[in-house]
């Protein structure tokens, strides 16, 4: 990662148990604790609260610490990703232990990232009888990647054999990692032989109907539960700054009814450099857009306003429309949530 991308990335909140848990395989190690952390901005009492927060970049300082201190040898990060189970990443272990489906579970844990222990990006794409999961590194500086690659595909393994009692089958892994007799481990935890290393992109490829399987404990009202503090839990976070910001004001100025090429102009910048410049910072323009649309739709109703006036004012084609969006926003229809909330405070957008 450059370093102008680590300055836009640096203060990205993250949960802590990514830090907590790779200071579990450091002491596994025999590692210094005080040493580890000293000059992260970390602070030994945050590891130990499971609500604590910590930026990318205090993140990133620890684990170049923890790959220095084990000589960055290849097979570590594997070693730490499989001391990562569900139920160490809290509200996120429990929305996915509870999800109806594999796919439901990966789709959250890509949702929802920065409450887990990956920084990376993933997408699931689907190609016929198979899915793609695709990775993006490009936030992780080169030299981690390895140990990040590493611990993340173990813990990816480790989670789903905690949510099936087995592992679902890779019909073949494209990995960016050199080839090391140590990776025979990547074959064991993928359940793979095919596998082709020193690649541009690291994608596996499965069978499509896999990612349907039931989880054994799925629960829908949990789910939605765990779900919508996974969602709140980062709105709290995401105190918008920068380029954010500023499309958050212009969403507002228009009403929350605007595209990103409407925003883009308004920025005086293509639709492509908006979109790089959100991905800096951690975010897209949809997410931007939803949020701000949800924070006036709340407005709206606080002050009085009908879930009609409020839909056709956020540009809905109907009622039901808006109805099901602030559902996915809120887990209750906007009457509910206006006849609860109308009279307070209104929103600060």
């Amino acid at each position: 990662m450059s370093d102008a991308r680590m300055s836009e990335d640096s203060t990205r909140v993250r949960s802590v148990s990514g830090a907590a848990l790779l200071m579990e395989f450091a002491a596994s190690r025999g590692l210094s604790a005080p040493s580890l952390l000293a000059e992260t901005g970390i602070r030994p009492d945050k590891l130990a609260d499971p609500t604590a927060e910590i930026t990318l970049a205090q993140e990133i300082a620890l684990i170049r610490k923890v790959v220095a201190a084990v000589d960055d040898e290849p097979g570590m990060g594997l070693m730490a990703g499989l001391m990562c189970h569900a139920p160490n990443f809290g509200v996120l272990g429990f929305a996915v232990m509870s999800s109806p489906s594999v796919r439901r579970a990966a789709e959250i844990t890509i949702q929802y990232a920065d409450l887990g222990v990956s920084f990376a990006e993933h997408r699931i794409e689907n190609h016929g009888p198979e899915f793609r999961f695709i990775r993006d590194d490009h936030a992780v500086p080169a030299d981690i990647h390895r140990f990040v690659l590493e611990r993340d595909i173990a813990a990816i393994s480790t989670i789903q054999q905690d949510l099936l009692g087995t592992r679902i089958p890779i019909i073949r892994a494209d990995l960016t990692a050199e080839a090391h007799p140590i990776y025979e481990m990547f074959a064991t935890l993928l359940g793979v032989d095919n596998i082709t290393y020193g690649m541009e992109q690291t994608v596996l490829v499965g069978h499509a109907s896999s990612l349907e399987l039931p989880l054994p404990q799925a629960n829908s009202v949990t789910a939605h539960f765990y779900e919508k503090q996974c969602a709140e839990l980062i709105q709290r976070r995401r105190t918008r700054t920068g380029l954010s910001a500023r499309v958050r004001e212009l969403l507002i100025r228009h009403g929350g009814v605007a595209d990103q090429s409407r925003i883009a102009a308004d920025l005086d910048v293509s639709v492509r450099t908006l979109r790089r410049r959100l991905a800096g910072e951690g975010t897209t323009f949809r997410e931007v857009s939803n949020e701000t649309v949800g924070l006036l739709a709340e407005e709206m109703l606080i002050t009085g306003l009908t879930v009609e006036h409020v839909a056709d004012r956020l540009g809905y084609s109907s009622v039901s429309a808006f109805t099901t969006a602030f559902r996915a926003w809120k887990g209750q229809s906007p009457g509910t949530f206006a006849r609860t909330n109308r009279g307070r405070a209104a929103i600060r957008v």
